[in-house]
This record gives structure tokens, sequence and C-alpha cells, in this order.
């Protein structure tokens, strides 16, 4: 496996890029002690919303004064850091929002999806009937 995304921390009040590291899943490289060492360097977990992950290939869209690390990625997990960071309309996120009242699996993913994409928490909760205490928790930094 080659370096194929890097790992971010997003710098304070900067306008949100890439995908929250907890909106791509599970990835193998979170278990290397050199990602669980990067993230305690700096005092972060996996879940923040301030740690982000990026196709290497667009590697000039992360600020000049983030701190980086590249990281490989097995072919799938690649796409789904692709589709996470590739922009949906905020039509299909809410259409997406309204359905998942009838499920109830992978929640928190769906939620960081839609704060990423700018819906704002209390819609997030209008739309899904979540606790705005929950999602409050999960899209503040």
């Amino acid at each position: 496996m080659a370096d194929d995304a890097y790992l971010f921390l997003l710098p304070e009040r900067h306008p949100r890029l890439a995908a929250p590291l907890a909106a791509v899943g599970p990835l193998e490289c979170l278990e290397t002690p050199a990602v669980r060492g990067w993230l305690s360097a700096h005092g972060t977990a996996p879940g923040s919303e301030q740690v982000r992950i990026l196709p290497a290939a667009k590697d000039v869209l992360i600020p000049e004064d983030a701190e980086r690390l590249p990281v490989p990625l097995s072919a799938d997990e690649a796409l789904r850091v692709e589709q996470e960071c590739t922009p949906a309309s905020i039509t299909d996120l809410e259409r997406e929002l309204l359905g998942f009242r009838e499920v109830t699996q992978d929640w928190e993913t769906l939620v960081h999806r839609a704060h990423a994409a700018g819906i704002p928490a209390p819609r997030i909760a209008q739309l899904t009937g979540i606790d705005p205490v929950d999602i409050g928790r999960l899209t503040q930094f």
C-alpha cells in the first residue's frame, strides 16, 4: 500500500474541507502505532471534527499550517474516503436524513456527513428525530 490519503488537523476557524475521519468509518491505518502516536501527540481522538482525511491527489487543499500525516489505504478504504470527500447535494443528504427514521445503524456517520456538507445541527435534528444534544455532541469541535 502507498500513501493514499492524508490525515490532517483542521486549523481553528478554518472553513471545513475534506471529510471528518469519523465519517469515513473504520480504517486499518488507525490501528497503526504511527497514527495512534500522531493523534496522541496532538491530543486528539479519531472522532474529533478537527481530524480530517483527504485523498493524496487533493493534498493541495490542505491548509499550509495544518499538521498532516500520510496514510496508506486499501482499495475499499480509498473509495470510501473519495466518496466522503465528494460534495453531495444538500437535497440528497436531507432525503437520507429523513430516511434515517427507519434505520438506526451508522447514525453518527450520517450526522457527520450532513454537518460537513453544511446542514445545521437543528435541521439535522428536525429531519432525523435524533436528540439535539446528541447531534450537538457530534458536531462540536
